[in-house]
């Protein structure tokens, strides 16, 4: 089988580049490994912090954000991070040829329980001037201007799933041999599905024409939409993709008026972006019901975003209801 490594180079990704995800993908082996020995190795449980977004810190997200931020900070291309657990960005190599920002546990809320979590990363290409790896205008590029974005899913077995802009590909863990090998090439997202994702327990904060679009939904043979649709939750981005991925369907976490003065709850630099690469390069379409995710420019690292992303055909009934 391919190894990651072959699957590069065969794309004639920059061998800068191609350190740089190694760098990535081995931190996400040992975060693998942490999560695998569970309550043995100490790691379950909240500590007593909030992050930058308010939410209390698991164990395991310190500990993942700390072996992501170590191994790149000290990568020689790597001239900056940024993370969704840090209040700030991070500088690395003062000539650095990239930028990294990640969600290093997403899903967290899932670690007790022993439900599938997730890595979700970003690479951008940074700008070869005075600026250090700190200063987050260094970061203010929209979507379109990622090299590369994936995630790592911890799941049964762990999974990568990467894109350097030439298609999607999966690859799988080989505990044996300690590598990413190759086991679902060239992915595609089927245009049709009759499967959504989204936080019912949120629909009375929703704008009118979310309401309406899962109302119809919910109508099923009987109603605007004709057919019966199902629904998925999962409280993990990185599953709720992944399943999309494998068989369609469409994920949305939309704008609501919790808190008029966010945009949305995932967050553009971390989460939509990466996901939406992913989305787009397998065949989908990702919206924030009004543009293009990848299409918005970003303000702080830490914006937040609506998001509404899957199979094409979905999504853009999805963008229907909001342009009405």
């Amino acid at each position: 089988m391919n190894r990651l490594d072959q699957i590069l180079a065969r794309d004639k990704v920059p061998a800068e580049l191609e350190l740089v995800i190694d760098h990535v993908i081995r931190a996400c082996k040992d975060i693998s490994y942490q999560l695998k020995q569970g309550e043995i190795a100490g790691i379950l449980g909240a500590t007593q912090d909030q992050n930058v977004q308010g939410e209390t810190q698991k164990k395991l997200d310190v500990i993942s954000n700390d072996m992501l931020k170590d191994i790149l900070i000290n990568n020689p291309y790597v001239k900056g991070v940024g993370s969704e657990e840090e209040d700030y960005t991070i500088a690395g190599a003062d000539q650095g040829k990239y930028l990294v920002t990640f969600d290093p546990l997403d899903g967290s809320s899932n670690i007790d329980v022993n439900l599938s979590v997730g890595t979700i990363f970003s690479i951008l290409e940074a700008p070869q001037d005075d600026r250090k790896g700190d200063d987050q205008s260094t970061f203010m590029q929209n979507g379109r201007h990622q090299v590369a974005a994936g995630y790592v899913l911890y799941g049964p077995s762990t999974l990568l799933v990467i894109t350097t802009g030439q298609g999607v590909n999966f690859f799988t863990l080989d505990t044996n041999v300690g590598e990413f090998v190759l086991t679902k090439p060239n992915v595609t997202i089927p245009e049709d599905t009759s499967e959504f994702a989204i936080n019912m327990s949120n629909q009375r904060f929703w704008e009118p024409e979310m309401k309406q679009y899962i109302d119809d939904c919910l109508k099923g043979e009987e109603g605007p939409l004709g057919k019966r649709y199902n629904m998925r939750w999962v409280a993990s981005m990185v599953a709720e993709v992944h399943r999309i991925l494998v068989r369609g369907g469409i994920f949305m976490y939309p704008y609501d008026h919790r808190d008029p003065s966010k945009a949305g709850k995932l967050r553009l630099m971390y989460e939509g972006n990466p996901m939406s690469m992913l989305v787009e390069q397998a065949g989908g379409a990702s919206s924030t019901g009004r543009k293009d995710i990848m299409d918005v420019q970003p303000q702080d690292i830490h914006d937040r975003v609506p998001v509404v992303l899957g199979s094409k055909n979905e999504v853009a009934k999805v963008v229907a209801y909001h342009q009405k």
